[in-house]
């Protein structure tokens, strides 16, 4: 499951059981993500509350946008765990075959997107590999394709969150879910942001 020590949900008591509970229910399952941070049931909830936040809360940024932002950042990083979770969440969203694929295998340019949403993905990938060489250019050309300020806050904390989450996946060696797309529910307690 992964490189340090986790508790699995049938073992779970008090705290760390009712946060599992209340992920199952919410996901469908409990991911692996979620039970690598077992050992520190409080980091794991503050983690779910600021995933709510960014990816769910409405937004001027479609919650499709987000989840494209998040499979962009993932796929940049090398990310085959977060690549799967949130490849399938695209699609439980309904998201075109011929994007969802592009975006999987890291090619956001070949997506088959309007301008503007291309740009926001060329940008996401962008601040991913090279995060030091953003400018304010980089949000005028995304302000011109529409974005407005909401909606490049919340890229640039959806960008930032996958860059978090893909981190901690990497460094300790989780591994994906024989049965993930149970765990990949479209919607997050009700929060179904725009």
């Amino acid at each position: 499951m992964a490189w340090i020590t986790t508790i699995d949900p049938a073992a779970a008591e008090g705290q760390l059981a009712e946060r599992y509970r209340a992920i199952a229910g919410a996901r469908g399952g409990v991911a692996h993500v979620h039970q690598v941070q077992s050992l520190n049931p409080k980091a794991m909830a503050a983690h779910l509350e600021l995933y709510k936040a960014i990816v769910f809360q409405r937004s001027s940024l479609s919650r499709i946008e987000r989840e494209r932002i998040g499979v962009v950042v993932s796929a940049a990083n090398r990310c085959a765990y977060c690549v799967a979770h949130h490849g399938q969440a695209l699609r439980n969203l309904g998201e075109a075959t011929a994007v969802a694929d592009a975006l999987e295998r890291g090619a956001p340019h070949e997506a088959p997107l309007p301008p503007g949403e291309r740009a926001l993905l060329a940008w996401a990938e962008r601040s991913t590999l090279d995060p030091g060489a953003a400018d304010e250019a980089d949000v005028g050309a995304l302000r011109a394709h529409g974005y407005d300020d909401r909606a490049l806050l919340d890229a640039a904390l959806t960008v930032g969150y996958y860059n978090f989450v893909n981190r901690l996946v990497l460094l300790l060696g989780v591994r994906l879910e024989e049965d993930y797309e149970r765990t990949c529910a479209p919607d997050m307690a009700g929060a179904n942001g725009r």
